[in-house]
């Protein structure tokens, strides 16, 4: 599935860079927590794969990711545990996962917990609520974003204008994207929420800016990641 074609215009992930870990000790277990920023399947699955390698004697790796802006695509695996005690509890701390109050729109995340066994039984019981804390608590101090689909616009000016423009877009809050430059006009370019009333908005702020004289295209979209507040 493409982002673009979503229907979703925003939701939450992992901040990019590195894989995040988080360690707890459970009744002399350990469960390992790997969180990993994934926009396939594969990439999703490639984190299992160089877990269990890293990780080869462990007894457990299970898995649970969660992908695309409507989350469409869900997966989990027990990988060995008890049918129900490890990979679903750990879809749904992904699921459940609240980004803003009321909010839970967390996707595009792999999440990883290797089990080395400490000689205690935990139970069906035990084993869900580890599982399940082992994800809640890496999500807890894991670094997020904010994901949002821009629609990109763009205006021509002649260049003399131009820088005026453009300061005065930034100064009314416009995020402008890349400028580029052709024999007689500049081309401007804004980046807006990917919405019909946005993009009026937008347009009608480049009419009362250049006296009617401008006006603006929509064109394609860009995903950029934002400060989650």
């Amino acid at each position: 599935m493409q982002e673009q074609d979503s229907r979703s215009g925003t939701y939450t992930t992992l901040a990019a860079g590195q894989d995040f870990r988080h360690e707890l000790d459970i009744k002399r277990s350990r469960f390992i927590t790997v969180l990993r920023r994934a926009g396939t399947e594969d990439t999703a699955r490639d984190l299992v794969a160089g877990l269990r390698r890293e990780f080869h004697d462990a007894r457990h790796h299970c898995s649970a990711f969660v992908i695309g802006p409507d989350r469409t695509i869900q997966r989990s695996s027990d990988d060995g545990e008890p049918a129900g005690t490890a990979g679903i509890p750990m879809l749904e701390a992904l699921l459940k996962r609240e980004t803003a109050p009321g909010v839970a729109d967390l996707s595009d995340v792999s999440a990883v917990v290797v089990r080395y066994f400490g000689g205690i039984l935990l139970g069906a019981g035990g084993l869900v609520r580890a599982y399940s804390e082992s994800v809640s608590a890496a999500l807890d101090l894991a670094p997020l974003v904010r994901r949002s689909r821009l629609r990109i616009c763009s205006t021509a000016v002649p260049h003399a204008g131009a820088g005026r423009l453009e300061n005065d877009l930034r100064a009314a809050g416009a995020v402008m994207a890349e400028t580029s430059y052709q024999d007689r006009y500049t081309v401007l370019r804004i980046a807006v929420p990917d919405h019909a009333a946005a993009i009026a908005a937008a347009t009608d702020r480049i009419l009362q800016l250049t006296a009617g004289t401008a006006t603006l295209s929509p064109d394609g979209t860009e995903w950029v990641d934002e400060p989650l507040n």
